[in-house]
């Protein structure tokens, strides 16, 4: 059965859809010995080649997903290289062979905490995709205290320079003096949106750093700079999510978070928020 070839290249780990339809559009690829175009389709016995490389192709089923979860601290960047030479997420994670990891999203340089990667870019490519709505929740630190009239019109929906945005909630988390902290929920991954978000209704943000993607809680040991990964029980709800056909088992190669610690981090949030 054939399938459309940027998929079968971000199931292989090469990147994202959105990085690989840009490689065919670049001529980068090729498809038994022909430059690929948009568009093109293949099959397990197609010759692909990458800048002039051959590229091992695989159903699914075959394929192995991992997933990592990486505590970013404040400063680093979301790209692979820098030609200012700051600090890159990618810098820190564990070597492969044959793959690269993909970021499922991004946070900005100032911004810390939860980030996701995956050698999969289709579970990427879907787990980005505005369509799948995905919630992410953020720590968010404000100067000054907001009346309940500005929480409202940050949850009814505000005006945008991109259009319309909303939280899909608001928690207050305490605070002393002008600093308060707030859990906020977003399903979209807009640029600065959390900021600008509270920026439009003249309050500055402080800090801020996410604590959530969907069902992945960052967990409270994990060190800034640290990574662990994730093993099936945790991967299996991503890719439901996602809908993406399930894999085998992952082989662990760093620090396991059991389903029960997960649930009980999650405990903990919701307690802290309610």
């Amino acid at each position: 059965m054939s399938e459309k070839l940027q998929k079968v290249l971000a199931r292989a780990g090469l990147g994202s859809r959105r990085e690989l339809e840009q490689w065919i559009e670049n001529g980068r690829i090729q498809v038994n010995g022909a430059t690929a175009k948009l568009g093109d389709r293949v099959e397990a016995a197609d010759q692909i080649n990458v800048d002039g490389r051959p590229v091992r192709i695989s159903s699914e089923s075959e394929t192995r997903r991992r997933v990592l979860v990486y505590n970013k601290p404040e400063g680093e960047i979301c790209t692979r290289s820098d030609p200012e030479g700051r600090a890159t997420v990618f810098s820190r994670l564990p070597r492969l062979k044959g793959e690269r990891w993909i970021a499922i999203g991004r946070l900005d340089l100032n911004t810390s905490g939860l980030l996701m990667f995956t050698t999969d870019g289709e579970l990427a490519n879907k787990l980005m995709h505005p369509s799948t709505k995905v919630e992410r929740e953020y720590a968010v630190r404000v100067q000054g205290t907001p009346s309940n009239e500005v929480l409202a019109r940050l949850t009814d929906g505000v005006l945008l320079e991109d259009g319309m945005a909303r939280f899909e909630d608001i928690v207050a988390g305490g605070g002393k003096g002008v600093n308060q902290w707030y859990y906020v929920v977003i399903r979209e991954g807009r640029n600065r949106e959390v900021r600008r978000l509270w920026e439009s209704q003249g309050l500055q943000v402080s800090r801020l750093k996410r604590v959530r993607f969907a069902s992945i809680f960052l967990p409270p040991e994990l060190k800034a700079g640290s990574w662990i990964e994730l093993g099936r029980e945790e991967i299996e709800p991503l890719s439901k999510l996602g809908g993406v056909q399930n894999k085998r088992r992952p082989q662990q190669y760093g620090k396991k978070i059991t389903e029960k610690e997960y649930k009980a981090v999650g405990r903990k949030r919701k307690n802290k928020r309610s």
